[in-house]
């Protein structure tokens, strides 16, 4: 099973408070683990302020109070711009995830954002999560995860707060019905 351009949705009896109740974009999944980043943590930093953090002027004010998103625990100085790419533009540092969605990490992607000329969709995210080889199939088997394929709909234009509901409703499933409860038979 590879789960690269998924989904991995915290089950409601998920109690590690970086993971209750969130959506995870898997990016990247191999045989050496997987990473991924949570797309609906919005952080206290807007992106004028991370803009001002990098000395990079920021042009198009309409988009000052972007919010930045924390993507996990690992790296969380590290900033990622999970993006479309209908547009067919090249940024240094792109990883190619879909023909839709690409991830990079460079500056010139987030100097173009700040003068609008930067992708029609995009989430700013700092960090990442990552699992090594074989525990996020371990963890899906434990109940921890629901897994579907990605939906850009719900990564770029669903509010954040909604975003862990639509997800599991992809797969026809009110996440606030399911128990947090372990049963035995």
């Amino acid at each position: 099973m590879n789960l690269t351009n998924h989904f991995i949705i915290a089950m409601p009896g998920l109690a590690d408070p970086m993971f209750e109740k969130s959506v995870s974009f898997i990016c990247q999944h191999n045989e050496h683990g997987a990473m991924g980043l949570t797309i609906n943590r919005p952080t206290d930093i807007t992106f004028v302020e991370l803009l001002s953090q990098l000395n990079i002027p920021l042009e198009d004010s309409s988009i000052g109070s972007t919010p930045v998103y924390l993507g996990g625990p690992v790296e969380t100085g590290h900033g990622f711009i999970l993006h479309s790419n209908h547009d067919k533009k090249s940024w240094q540092q792109t990883l190619s995830i879909n023909e839709h969605i690409s991830l990079s990490s460079s500056k010139d992607i987030l100097t173009a954002i700040a003068k609008g000329e930067g992708p029609a969709d995009y989430l700013i995210i700092l960090g990442y999560s990552g699992w090594i080889s074989g525990q996020i199939e371990k963890e899906i088997q434990e109940n921890s995860w629901l897994n579907t394929p990605a939906d850009n709909d719900i990564i770029f234009h669903t509010p954040f707060n909604k975003r862990w509901e639509n997800a599991a409703m992809k797969i026809g499933i009110d996440i606030h019905l399911i128990s947090s409860d372990i049963g035995h038979a």
